[in-house]
């Protein structure tokens, strides 16, 4: 059974990588998984400097997940570069890094300092608030995707991919300007805008009042979004949102992902990744697939 895949040019031993901010750069998780079996570690957000992020309380658990309000907390690329990016070359596995920023300029900046670092793949976060345009995030607006994606290409030497945002009205919009700024891959979905009120104190149970909903709950949306999206782009996407099991994620790659970032799971069960990579390769032998590749965006074909 091959479980190989390829995206962008990238070849990956496995569809399975790691959400973006629920792993850390592996890390604090390596004393119970091998990252050596993961086909990717995603990296949490990395800006042009250290971001402080949101006061606390900032995850409250909810119905089938949780809400997070961290605000994308993270040391910044010098220190990123200097001690993330050596300790996961240490192990057999892509690494993609994730960028974040508050303007163009600032995912130019992170991007231009990547280009020289032995990381694979860069996947641009543009759930950010830009700034410049009143806090609306980049994601929300399809010509502002367009043209963040065309500028961070510019720059960029590695693969990018485009982590898109699910507070929108139209996802294929957003995907369609995503690829035509540049795009070699897209990532799909962010978590979903979300509330939780402590009726016992009156209180929101996030400082930050709103957060972003994740976990089981929102797997449903996040299926149907990238079916919807893998319709109307030609390069491949990277599917998430709520994957719990290897049901979840083979049911994405049907939908027509060709790897899937496991992220609120990693809470539950730090050896859930592992888990998953090894339900892909049963399903495949249990069914006589012999291409991993052969399952993407093949729902209604068996």
């Amino acid at each position: 059974m091959n479980t190989k895949i390829n995206i962008a040019g990238v070849t990956f031993k496995n569809p399975v990588m790691t959400a973006s901010g629920t792993f850390g750069s592996g890390e604090e998780f390596a004393e119970f998984i091998d990252l050596n079996k993961l086909g990717a570690v995603v990296t949490k957000g990395v800006a042009n400097v250290p971001w402080m992020g949101n006061p606390a309380p900032r995850i409250a658990e909810t119905y089938g997940g949780m809400l997070n309000a961290v605000g994308l907390q993270n040391p910044g690329i010098d220190m990123f570069v200097e001690r993330d990016i050596p300790y996961l070359m240490k192990y057999d596995t892509r690494i993609i890094v994730n960028v974040c920023g508050r303007t163009i300029e600032d995912y130019c900046e992170v991007v231009q300092r990547l280009a020289s670092q032995p990381v694979d793949m860069l996947e641009i976060n543009i759930s950010c608030p830009n700034v410049e345009e009143g806090g609306i995030a980049f994601g929300q607006n399809a010509k502002s995707i367009e043209t963040i994606t065309k500028e961070v290409k510019k720059y960029a030497k590695q693969p990018v991919i485009m982590k898109l945002s699910p507070n929108v009205t139209d996802i294929t919009e957003m995907a369609k300007a995503a690829e035509a700024g540049g795009a070699d891959a897209l990532s799909l979905i962010n978590t979903i805008t979300g509330m939780k009120i402590d009726i016992h104190r009156r209180k929101f149970a996030l400082a930050n009042k709103t957060g972003g909903l994740s976990g089981p709950a929102i797997h449903p949306i996040a299926v149907r979004m990238v079916y919807q999206t893998a319709q109307v782009v030609g390069i491949p996407i990277i599917g998430m949102g709520g994957i719990l099991t290897a049901e979840d994620a083979i049911e994405m790659i049907l939908a027509g992902a060709s790897a899937v970032s496991v992220g609120t799971a990693n809470f539950r069960d730090p050896g859930v990744t592992v888990k998953i990579a090894e339900g892909i390769r049963e399903y495949m032998e249990e069914y006589g697939i012999e291409n991993v590749s052969d399952m993407v965006g093949a729902v209604g074909e068996y």
